[in-house]
């Protein structure tokens, strides 16, 4: 099976953003709600650094490949198949869902979504969830992830496009 991203970008009719990626990754669910909720699996493909307790109703600090930087309150964790989360950073704050599925011989679909940012922002976050979820896939397969960003320079003018 050939893994690939779908990633979707659009403006809501309050003005605000939202992307949403789709991506089945040849492993099952439990590994794959490990490598999305264990700090040391995280640190493989997304958080850079991590101060704090990741736990339900917590409130973490982290810091991702993206250079992201922020507060993520965990407000949803219902394990092996929805997480949400609350991030904040520099006054801006989005929810960022996740919905895993058990599919096929073993597969898990995941499909992560990101909403609340600015509109003239979707080009930026519909990119850089791309790369993420990506180097989800490249460490999930042992290999370790490209840096981030040549990668979202590469994908930032399809998404652009994308809203035209």
């Amino acid at each position: 099976m050939t893994t690939t991203t779908s990633g979707t970008v659009r403006i809501e009719e309050d003005g605000t953003g939202t992307v949403q990626m789709d991506r089945v990754y040849p492993t099952g669910i439990h590994d794959l709600w490990d490598a999305m909720t264990v700090p040391d699996r995280l640190a493989r493909w997304l958080v850079v650094s991590l101060e704090g307790t990741p736990a339900l109703g917590a409130t973490v600090h982290a810091q991702f490949t993206s250079h992201w930087d922020g507060t993520v309150r965990i407000d949803t964790c219902d394990r092996p198949e929805h997480v949400s989360v609350t991030m904040t950073s520099g006054g801006a704050t989005t929810v960022t869902e996740a919905w895993l599925t058990a599919v096929d011989d073993g597969h898990t679909r995941l499909v992560l979504e990101e909403r609340g940012f600015r509109a003239d922002e979707v080009a930026d976050h519909g990119a850089g969830w791309q790369v993420h979820v990506e180097d989800l896939g490249t460490v999930l397969a042992g290999g370790f992830p490209e840096p981030w960003l040549p990668r979202w320079q590469a994908l930032h003018p399809g998404y652009v496009d994308s809203l035209s």
